[in-house]
């Protein structure tokens, strides 16, 4: 396993493309892992300090999901160093998206991630530029579609990406209007923890959980584990956290969901970050959800959750650990061997999965289609990794090796 893993690190991106914006301190790096396939796929995010060795780890991120979400296509990721909260943002969207244009024609597909929307700022401004759909390449790319089949595909694409969330099942209450693209991440991410207690044993229901991160996904995944009777038990963002020991009501989550503003928690008795950051680490609970950004937690954290009781983790973000490593770290190995570690690829699969799905030939465009296909991915990929490891340890490198085993 330590060779496969050491063999797939080392190997050297197929494409590396480079930017810098001409009129902003921008910069930006579409890392490309691999053409397997014929084409490549991963999302657009924006951070300030972002550096292009993020990015190449995320793009080999994206090639193991792709084992398990399909298509069989190489992993890709774009990064911007830039401040998202500027408000040239959108500008330096704009001219990133012209410098990329072609690749996205030809045999990259890409998405909303960290602080990129997909819905109100990739699908907009790619399409003001002649692109159908982000994912455009791929259908060029992989499927060599024909003009009818590359109609067919993409405009399955842009009707399910962008669909008005109709089952209440998949939506939070509120006046606003949800799409697939808003939930379909944080419902993954929050099905692998039910299906982890399915196949593994276990009662979800009454279980605690803390959420780190109230964006999209962790936002949803606490919707999501809240209907399954989960208690959230306490939330830190990067301004302030709340912690409620009794849990919060399934309402109560539902309306912190709806008050966000962008991807900020939005609460009258918000706690500060310092204290909320102090106290968290040590609350009772056997669920942890980090979706926030990347190799955020550190040991020191990790064994306080540990010593507190935690059970498993559910990776909503990718590479969630404080490791330099891209994938396996002294923290992530840690981890892995004291309790259940459900690993990005697997438990964030959500948006990939969608895409595969849309871009097949059998596609139902409801809700519950599109979500029953993500959750059914998701257990099917636990499945495979029980039949190999019936532990409650060791079940990330465990998916690893089996991901690894098709790629290297």
């Amino acid at each position: 396993m330590k060779e496969l893993l050491k063999k797939f690190e080392n190997q050297q991106p197929e494409i590396v493309f480079e930017w810098s914006d001409s009129e902003s301190e921008a910069e930006g790096w579409v890392v490309i892992n691999s053409l397997r396939g014929g084409a490549a796929g991963g999302g657009t995010r924006m951070r300030k300090g972002l550096d292009k060795r993020e990015v190449e780890s995320l793009a080999k991120t994206m090639e193991v999901k792709f084992t398990v979400s399909g298509p069989s296509i190489g992993g890709a990721k774009s990064g911007i160093n830039f401040d998202p909260n500027d408000p040239r943002k959108d500008e330096v969207l704009k001219r990133w998206y012209r410098a990329v244009m072609p690749l996205l024609k030809n045999y990259y597909g890409t998405g909303g991630d960290l602080n990129i929307d997909e819905i109100h700022e990739v699908i907009p401004i790619t399409e003001s530029y002649g692109l159908w759909h982000p994912q455009e390449g791929v259908v060029n790319g992989h499927f060599h579609a024909t003009e009818p089949e590359k109609i067919r595909k993409i405009g399955q694409l842009r009707q399910g990406v962008s669909k008005v969330l109709e089952d209440p099942l998949y939506t939070p209450n509120g006046p606003k209007k949800y799409k697939v693209a808003d939930m379909i991440t944080g419902f993954g991410v929050a099905e692998a923890v039910r299906h982890y207690y399915k196949i593994w044993g276990g009662n979800i229901q009454g279980k605690r959980a803390v959420i780190q991160g109230w964006g999209n996904v962790g936002a949803a995944a606490a919707c999501f584990l809240a209907v399954e009777g989960v208690k959230i038990v306490g939330i830190i963002d990067k301004e302030g956290g709340l912690i409620n020991q009794e849990g919060f009501t399934l309402d109560e989550i539902r309306e912190l969901f709806v008050k966000r503003k962008g991807n900020k928690l939005v609460a009258d008795e918000l706690i500060p970050f310092e204290e909320v950051n102090d106290r968290i680490w040590d609350l009772k609970n056997e669920i942890f959800i980090p979706a926030a950004a990347s190799r955020l937690i550190n040991k020191i954290q990790a064994e306080r959750m540990v010593h507190a009781g935690l059970e498993v983790i559910s990776c909503g973000a990718n590479v969630p650990f404080a490791d330099p490593e891209i994938f396996f770290g002294p923290i992530g190995m840690w981890v892995d061997e004291k309790i259940s570690l459900l690993p990005d690829f697997i438990a964030n699969c959500g948006m990939a999965r969608v895409f595969a799905y849309l871009m097949s030939d059998q596609v139902v465009l409801t809700d519950e289609a599109i979500f029953t296909d993500v959750s059914e991915t998701i257990s099917k990929a636990l499945k495979t990794t029980f039949e190999r490891n019936t532990e409650k340890t060791g079940l990330a490198m465990t998916s690893l090796e089996i991901a690894l085993e098709q790629l290297v």
